[in-house]
């Protein structure tokens, strides 16, 4: 415990190796889903998880010509540890006007999780688009488009925290606007069925 502490312990470590599970970010991405935290403290954060070997940077070529930053298997590795920690924190009374970036809310789905019927999700925030597959009790999520989805739906990571966790309708968030989908609405109520919130120790 130590020596991993040593690794991750300090503050707004974890946080940045959860906003790179689902894929490689730019720089000028992980400032926008880390708004709390210092360009300089993350240019150090990712110095210390380069040094320790679980972050690495790629130079992408033509068209992007972009630097990213992605996990190494070893950071990849941390993934159940951040699930178990987020189902532990789940318990604690979320601070009033704290919001969760598009990468935490969907690592939030895979920590409350709870298995019910197969459905196929691609979801479009903006720019930001992930898959979300249930299939034999099993949930997969990652970054990119859905191969055949039941259903695209199209919100802010706002509109998807209140339906999965916040008790809103799917009919009322589509009347109001909030929420447009494309394809069977009965897959997509099936998926926001499948994360009930935790009840509080």
């Amino acid at each position: 415990m130590a020596r991993a502490l040593d690794l991750v312990g300090e503050r707004w470590t974890l946080l940045v190796v959860r906003e790179l599970l689902f894929g490689a970010k730019r720089f000028t991405d992980l400032v926008r889903g880390l708004p709390g935290m210092s360009q300089n403290v993350l240019s150090q954060r990712l110095r210390d998880l380069g040094a320790a070997g679980l972050v690495r940077i790629v130079e992408l070529g033509p068209p992007a010509n972009a630097r990213v930053y992605e996990l190494t298997e070893r950071g990849s590795a941390l993934e159940p540890v951040l699930i178990e920690l987020g189902r532990w924190g789940s318990r604690t009374a979320f601070k009033p006007g704290a919001e969760l970036s598009v990468d935490a809310l969907m690592l939030a789905l895979k920590t409350t999780y709870v298995p019910g019927p197969d459905f196929s999700c691609e979801l479009r925030f903006g720019a930001g688009v992930f898959h979300v597959v249930a299939e034999r009790g099993r949930l997969d999520i990652g970054r990119g488009p859905a191969t055949q989805p039941d259903v695209v739906a199209e919100m802010d990571a706002k509109v998807l925290r209140g339906l999965v966790f916040g008790g809103r309708g799917v009919a009322a968030a589509m009347r109001a606007g909030a929420l447009r989908l494309t394809g069977d609405q009965a897959a997509f109520e099936r998926f926001a069925g499948c994360f009930p919130r935790p009840e509080p120790l």
